[in-house]
């Protein structure tokens, strides 16, 4: 077992939100997983401008506030206690467009 400590975590180096790799290992069948947390004050959009893609699976377990999405040339409005998932490839941005922080647990899934 491996335990790590959120607070313990040094941040990413990002200008817009606060982003946090926590774990980033191969599993047993091989697929690489990574996990971190972010936190989105209102206005901040990832990526800054255009749209961002993984070559891994992505799941989000939205934890707190809420966050406009755009996936799959789809909007979507997301926020606390609801999980989503976007599939390896797939173009999306996300958007704080609320007067709060949105929390999110993220997981990166790549077989």
């Amino acid at each position: 077992m491996e335990i790590v400590k959120i607070q313990d975590v040094k941040a990413a180096d990002r200008p817009d939100v606060l982003m946090k790799t926590l774990l980033d290992r191969q599993n047993a069948s091989g697929s690489e997983v990574t996990l971190g947390t972010v936190i989105f004050p209102p206005g901040a959009r990832v990526p800054a401008e255009g749209m961002g893609v993984h070559e891994a699976d992505e799941y989000s377990i939205i934890l707190k506030g809420s966050i406009k999405t755009m996936s799959g040339g789809r909007e979507y409005q997301v926020s606390g206690g609801q999980v989503t998932f976007i599939p390896a490839g797939e173009e999306h941005w996300a958007f704080n467009d609320s007067e709060e922080d949105c929390e999110i647990i993220w997981f990166l899934v790549k077989n």
